[in-house]
């Protein structure tokens, strides 16, 4: 058995537009470390939290990748327990899954250091006990793709279905990520509880869309369905240049443009020979209204969490 393990789990792109709490995909240039240490004492303990995120709870109760575990310890009646130190690489309130990172990269390293491991789907749902701590409430569009990998559609959250969506190999991801803060809670109190027919019906179209044109490899279908008409338009608001920085990165080539999770980070999808111009345009976009950016260009089609060193 080993006793000490370092797992990895990428961000994350939550909703993907058009699929609120049920799409997401993973974004390989940045993410969240956890080293986990095997422990006699049947307690979950978390020395420290370091990285970009800033002061967060080493109280594992209100800490993601601590509740994560416990809940873990708790299904499975371990009678060992775990101590941990999280890397933080995915700024606090960013809307890149840096809740879910945490948390899938904890249950991920426990189940190298357990005798009998558990299948992807149980630590799915470890994992959702750590999200509530963020968001207050269990989805999972975060969460599987961080674990599985790729572009991934969720159904069902007391008992998951997931299936990863292939992708077109010509696409790569643009995230910009202002510097700003915008919390899921924060981003959640502004929607609305009722839904018109015709935008439900707009928007189950664009979802169908959009997988149809994954599967089938057609840009266009997949142009044409990139419209989200029910959550952007709510949240758009929130972030300072949105239209201007989605303006941008349509004029330079993208073939679509949206929120990423809650925000305020954006992200769009271009065919490699146009992402260099599209990132440009959206930093340019965010610049004009007095915000610095991060940004980054990476695929879609990425493996998720993984152990990294033992």
């Amino acid at each position: 058995m080993q006793h000490e393990v370092t797992a990895f789990a990428p961000a994350t792109v939550a909703n993907v537009g058009i699929g609120f709490d049920i799409l997401g995909h993973t974004v390989e240039a940045v993410g969240d470390r956890v080293w986990l240490r095997r422990i006699d004492e049947p307690v979950v303990r978390i020395r420290a939290v370091k990285g970009v995120a800033g002061e967060l709870p080493v109280d594992p109760q209100r800490n993601t990748a601590g509740r994560a575990l416990q809940a873990m310890q708790a299904a499975l009646k371990l009678e060992h327990g775990f101590e941990m130190d999280i890397e933080k690489g995915i700024p606090l309130a960013s809307g890149m899954g840096g809740s879910a990172a945490s948390a899938v990269a904890a249950v991920v390293a426990a189940n190298a250091l357990i005798e009998r491991p558990v299948p992807p789907l149980r630590l799915l749902k470890f994992a959702m006990e750590g999200e509530i701590v963020a968001s207050g409430s269990a989805h999972v569009d975060n969460i599987a793709p961080c674990l599985y990998g790729g572009l991934v559609l969720t159904v069902g959250i007391d008992h998951p279905r997931v299936k990863q969506i292939p992708v077109p190999r010509s696409l790569r991801c643009v995230l910009v990520h202002p510097h700003m803060h915008l919390g899921t809670r924060e981003a959640r109190a502004v929607l609305k509880s009722d839904v018109t027919r015709s935008d439900f019906v707009w928007q189950s179209a664009n979802l169908a869309g959009f997988i149809s044109g994954c599967y089938s490899n057609d840009l266009d279908m997949i142009r044409e369905s990139f419209n989200d008409v029910i959550i952007e338009p709510q949240r758009q608001t929130l972030i300072p240049g949105f239209k201007d920085v989605q303006r941008g990165a349509m004029a330079a080539g993208a073939i679509g443009c949206s929120i990423s999770g809650a925000g305020p980070t954006i992200f769009a999808w271009a065919e490699v020979e146009h992402t260099e111009a599209v990132r440009a345009a959206m930093i340019s976009a965010f610049l004009s209204h007095a915000l610095k950016s991060d940004s980054w260009i990476s695929s879609i089609d990425n493996p998720g969490a993984r152990v990294v060193s033992a």
